[in-house]
């Protein structure tokens, strides 16, 4: 067998994958839980995003300003340019039950926010 070869095991489990019948892939995707956040006037609405502790957490930030601006948060471990008129998507690991605050690095005057994990 080549070592570029795939193993039958390996390629079962991508057939299955790209199916969207892989265990793994299906569990994950309905523990996650999906939330929009929207970005205007140098704001995030909503500024208090609540999550399930212990469960993985996504977020789809929506940039409605004409500039482009990074969600930044030590507390989550995330740094993410969200460009003008576009969305990122800021997955969130388990989180342990509290509160993790976020800002708009380049307004944080104005472009703040917390997730609350309970």
């Amino acid at each position: 067998m080549s070592p570029y070869a795939p193993r039958p095991a390996a390629a079962a489990c991508l057939v299955l994958l790209i199916a969207g019948a892989c265990p793994v892939g299906a569990a994950r995707a309905e523990d996650s839980v999906r939330i929009a956040v929207s970005l205007q006037d140098h704001r995030f609405d909503p500024a208090e995003i609540h999550v399930p502790a212990g469960k993985p957490a996504i977020l789809v930030v929506t940039n409605q300003d004409s500039t482009a601006e990074e969600f930044d948060s030590s507390a989550l471990k995330v740094e993410k340019i969200v460009a003008a008129g576009h969305y990122a998507i800021i997955r969130l690991r388990p989180l342990s039950p509290g509160r993790y605050p976020f800002a708009g690095e380049f307004n944080a005057t104005t472009a703040t926010g917390v997730v609350v994990a309970e």
